[in-house]
């Protein structure tokens, strides 16, 4: 998710992940933040976003909350700290900023992936930690995977393991320059092996995701400006997980309640039903650029019968998903 320099004159969040930030029992929204990274860890959904409950625009640290029923939270504790990546002062710039993380697991051990900002006067930067748990503690790397300049932000970094070759993707890029780009990570998942060309997709912004279904790849996206009404998702389809991309149209945009919704994650629950996971702002007062805090909000996910994802109905309250299916 682009951050401009407005946003980034808001108070650094100082987010401590206590029992007191727990959100509980209410639905959607779920709580602040921004950015969802979400994935399903022994019948439990991990959401692992920028900010939280309490937080602000720009991060100092990332944290992660976890449920087992889609109602109520349990804060997983502070995974890394600004300060404990070594490398982020080496571009001179005053401020530096954390955002969009994102999770991956190989061998035993779990990858955070994460954006650094400032984007202007210093490129941003993507950074990856290592932990022996999900809630870490992780340990930085030792320097940035991928470094942005030339029409390249780096930003909004995406793991993704192909089921069916077993290589190691990571999406990445976009905002400003609109740019999408792919690697081939080695398997320490700390090093590229090579960067994979790949077409830019219809009206791709930022926030790229991927999944796979029935045997077709799901890349999906946001697109337009990230504090504006026409922040939405959109997908593209294709037999492998580098494309080509078939646009396939938008699934999630705003209504007269919700604006704004995007950077999403799709996840599968444990009762074979699928949601995505996403940020929006909740009744926004005036006009774009929206002010305020963003909200996690869980929906459902429904496939036609060739496969296309209908679009997505935004819930409030209790209407959203819940696990088991049916509970309320």
């Amino acid at each position: 998710m682009r951050r401009v320099a407005a946003a980034f004159v808001l108070a650094v969040s100082t987010l401590v992940l206590t029992g007191a930030d727990a959100p509980a029992g209410q639905g959607n929204p779920q709580f602040e933040g921004a950015d969802p990274h979400a994935v399903v860890i022994d019948r439990e959904l991990w959401v692992f976003p920028t900010g939280g409950p309490g937080g602000s625009w720009a991060a100092d640290r990332f944290g992660a909350f976890s449920s087992r029923d889609l109602r109520d939270w349990r804060p997983r504790g502070v995974l890394i700290r600004r300060d404990q990546i070594g490398w982020i002062g080496d571009d001179g710039a005053k401020e530096h900023f954390l955002w969009a993380p994102a999770v991956a697991t190989r061998a035993g051990k779990w990858y955070l992936y994460y954006s650094v900002g400032p984007q202007n006067p210093t490129p941003s930067r993507i950074g990856v930690a290592i932990a022996d748990r999900p809630e870490g503690p992780y340990r930085d790397s030792g320097r940035p995977l991928v470094t942005g300049g030339n029409g390249f932000e780096a930003i909004d970094p995406m793991v993704f393991v192909d089921p069916k070759s077993k290589r190691i993707y990571m999406y990445a890029g976009g905002s400003a320059g609109a740019k999408l780009r792919v690697w081939e990570l080695k398997t320490s998942m700390t090093e590229i092996a090579r960067e994979v060309p790949v077409a830019q997709p219809p009206r791709f912004t930022e926030g790229a995701f991927m999944h796979e279904r029935g045997g077709r790849y799901y890349l999906s996206y946001s697109h337009g400006r990230w504090n504006g009404p026409d922040y939405s998702v959109h997908y593209a389809t294709s037999a492998s997980p580098v494309g080509p991309w078939r646009y396939r149209g938008m699934i999630l945009s705003s209504d007269a309640k919700h604006q704004g919704p995007g950077h999403h994650s799709f996840v599968r629950g444990p009762d074979g039903n699928w949601l995505i996971v996403y940020h929006r702002w909740e009744r926004p007062a005036g006009p774009a650029p929206f002010k305020g805090e963003r909200q996690i909000a869980i929906d459902r996910v429904h496939y036609t019968r060739n496969g296309d994802i209908a679009p997505v109905r935004m819930t409030d309250g209790k209407d959203a998903p819940v696990w088991p299916a049916g509970r309320r």
